[in-house]
């Protein structure tokens, strides 16, 4: 009553005085207190108890609203056996053609190729030399050279030699 008085006291305008008349009420000895103290925590504790749940509740509440609807679902599982099946008629497509490569077609090409490379390579390797003993006794630069001879190399036109 004291805090309830006081706080209207500091609501209300400046001249007013409130006044607690303690007489209307029965005087309470020191076990009533003790009681009604009991009696305000176990109260306490059903608040926190029930807040608890009350934050549970909201959480599995926000989860369940994230989660998809069943029709949203039952949309999502159209489209992923639509998908499902375009890859599908795609595998079958790649197993039934009739140009596949056999493994000994496979390595008759990539020994050509090694052949081809290593071809490129001694054939570089001779023109890097030629012109560097061309240059031994040319005045002017390397650059100047093959463009006055009109020689285009594989830098020019940005050509890298594959590995082997």
């Amino acid at each position: 009553f004291i805090k309830a008085l006081k706080q209207l006291e500091n609501q209300s305008r400046p001249n007013l005085t409130f006044v607690f008349y303690s007489a209307q009420f029965k005087d309470v000895n020191d076990a009533d207190l003790k009681a009604m103290d009991h009696q305000i925590s176990e109260l306490s504790e059903e608040v926190q108890s029930l807040t608890q749940s009350c934050r549970q509740l909201d959480a599995e509440l926000k989860e369940l609203n994230s989660s998809l609807t069943t029709e949203e679902m039952v949309s999502e599982i159209q489209e992923l056996k639509a998908e499902c099946s375009g890859y599908r008629a795609r595998l079958e497509k790649i197993k039934s053609a009739s140009n596949h490569i056999t493994p000994e077609e496979k390595d008759k090409v990539y020994k050509e190729r090694d052949l081809y490379v290593k071809e490129w390579k001694k054939r570089k390797r001779l023109a890097s030399d030629m012109t560097n003993a061309i240059l031994e006794g040319y005045p002017k630069s390397k650059k100047e050279f093959l463009e006055e001879v009109g020689v285009e190399t594989d830098e020019d036109c940005k050509v890298v030699l594959p590995n082997t």
